[in-house]
């Protein structure tokens, strides 16, 4: 029989020091401890994976909570079903002493021991739908704000519909122009086009109807 345990925490920038302290503290050795940095919507991780392949009949799992392990109801307890009952691993569920298969049970004590697996399973998805909630709910209200997500949009000169007519009338390469505005050719077109919309007034002996995307170099 070996010892193992599963540490998870939703992203990399989590710390798993808790988890990893109670482990030791089990004294499972720490090559025999799998960690993932990945959301529990699933179980599709890489540690998680690697664990399970390794996993004999007969031997033992720690885990510090269920929600580490998943946080989708019906997937976790067919995990666990997969763990307990077709590999015949035994599991301890470190924070909560009924989720401990180690434990011969009567009926009525099994059964508590299988609602106690159904409650905390769905109280993790419950908690995971309701972060996610906030989160949408934060991100909507940010933007009311004027805040904006995503990687900062690149400063265009403030020259840049002098520029753009420099190389209209082939007083300027094309490359050079990129280099002076420091941006890709698929974001001077994306501007090109916006400032064609916005400031078309500016521009001077070109078509409204053009494509920009199709522009040639």
């Amino acid at each position: 029989m070996k010892t193992y345990g599963y540490i998870r925490v939703s992203s990399t920038d989590q710390n798993e020091s808790r988890q990893l302290i109670a482990m030791e503290q089990a004294k499972i050795p720490t090559n025999q401890i799998f960690i993932d940095k990945q959301s529990g919507k699933d179980f599709e991780r890489a540690a998680y994976k690697r664990l399970v392949k390794k996993l004999k009949a007969g031997d033992l799992l720690y885990i510090k909570a269920l929600d580490r392990l998943g946080r989708d109801y019906q997937e976790t307890q067919n995990q666990w079903r997969i763990l307990t009952q077709e590999k015949h691993v035994d599991i301890v569920i470190m924070d909560n002493p009924p989720l401990d298969t180690r434990i011969q049970r009567n009926l009525i004590e099994t059964l508590v021991s299988d609602l106690t697996l159904k409650i905390y399973s769905f109280f993790a998805q419950n908690e995971r739908e309701i972060i996610r909630k906030r989160q949408a709910e934060g991100i909507a209200s940010a933007k009311m704000r004027g805040v904006q997500f995503g990687r900062p949009r690149k400063k265009l000169p403030e020259n840049f519909l002098e520029l753009v007519k420099l190389w209209e009338r082939k007083h300027l390469p094309f490359p050079e122009l990129l280099k002076l505005c420091g941006i890709s050719k698929t974001t001077f077109y994306r501007y090109l086009n916006k400032s064609q919309i916005t400031k078309a007034k500016k521009f001077k002996n070109v078509p409204k109807s053009i494509h920009y995307s199709n522009h040639p170099a």
